[in-house]
């Protein structure tokens, strides 16, 4: 059996300011098999990577007057969020903006790299990718994550053609081509099915279920019927930590869940999100003291899961998770 990879969850976020260059270089440096943008739209239809379209958190919009006008309250897959918004900006204003550390509380280190680099797009994190394949002789792949595919479609930006275009234009589109394609709903990785031959993740959470797909949830989407029903389109499925490794009302782990062997006897490759090493997202059991921006053992959590048979790991400390491996 292969051993399992290593996705650099937005890069290595936990030391770098997410789904910056600095970031997906140092994850590559630290050993990363693959390096995952999630998409979003700007207003003239262009992908660039941001964890949401909101980008008040991540960006110095809130500093830049020019944009002030621009603050507005949106309700995206049912969430009413204020802020600047990525469909309401042309890609060459968003360049202008400089990313910064979405945790200063839990990541007060990585505000020393804040105002220093742009927002990218999707083909200028394809390019860090094959130039990192051929600094260090490993193929890199990536994982981009298509973010709120139905709600950029319901203001006039879908994102399925453009998408294929972008992987047409970088020849991303076979079965074998170093890439993971991954979406929380589930009509466009079936539409993409049809389309291409690359492989696709169905991502899935404790709670809730697909945006497009009110009548399912998550949850009857791990069981072996829901399963095999992800299997007729996607090769493997993310999923969080806790539909694996549960955890009680003291946030300690319970017994592992069937998930992953009912998984792989559909023939589904399952990957788990998100490995941090602070101690607000480790289970009670391996953190170290009370502080939420301490570090617990993360190690000892990842080999929990390896020890369990995960094809891969999404983690904001790319570098521990290949130690841990």
């Amino acid at each position: 059996m292969s051993a399992p990879q290593v996705i650099a969850h937005r890069g290595a976020s936990g030391e770098r300011p997410e789904h910056t260059a600095s970031a997906y270089r140092l994850a590559v440096e630290q050993g990363a098999d693959v390096i995952e943008p999630d998409l979003v739209m700007t207003r003239d239809g262009q992908f660039v990577v941001r964890h949401e379209n909101e980008i008040g958190d991540t960006t110095d919009v809130a500093d830049r007057p020019a944009f002030a006008a621009r603050k507005t309250t949106k309700t995206v897959d049912g969430v009413q969020t204020t802020g600047w918004f990525t469909e309401d900006f042309t890609l060459a204003e968003l360049q202008t903006l400089r990313a910064r550390e979405r945790l200063p509380l839990l990541r007060p280190a990585n505000t020393a790299w804040d105002g220093q680099e742009p927002i990218l797009t999707f083909d200028e994190v394809v390019a860090i990718a094959r130039q990192e394949t051929v600094r260090t002789g490993r193929v890199i792949g990536v994982a981009p994550e298509l973010k709120h595919p139905s709600y950029f479609a319901g203001v006039g930006l879908p994102m399925e053609d453009a998408f294929v275009a972008a992987l047409d234009r970088h020849g991303l589109t076979a079965a074998d081509a170093p890439i993971l394609i991954q979406c929380f709903e589930v009509g466009p990785l079936q539409r993409l099915k049809a389309r291409i031959d690359a492989p696709l993740l169905q991502l899935m959470s404790v709670m809730g279920g697909p945006a497009d797909r009110p009548d399912l949830t998550y949850a009857a989407m791990s069981t072996p019927e829901g399963l095999s029903a992800v299997a007729a389109y996607a090769d493997a499925i993310g999923v969080e930590t806790g539909l694996i490794l549960p955890r009680d009302g003291a946030s300690r782990s319970q017994s592992p869940t069937p998930l992953i062997p009912d998984a792989h006897a559909a023939g589904l490759k399952v990957v788990a999100w998100t490995f941090r090493a602070e101690n607000a997202f480790l289970p009670l059991e391996h953190r170290h003291g009370d502080a939420p921006a301490a570090h617990g053992d993360l190690t000892a959590y990842l080999k929990a899961f390896y020890a369990l048979g995960v094809d891969a790991v999404f983690s904001d400390f790319p570098g521990v998770a290949v130690a841990a491996r």
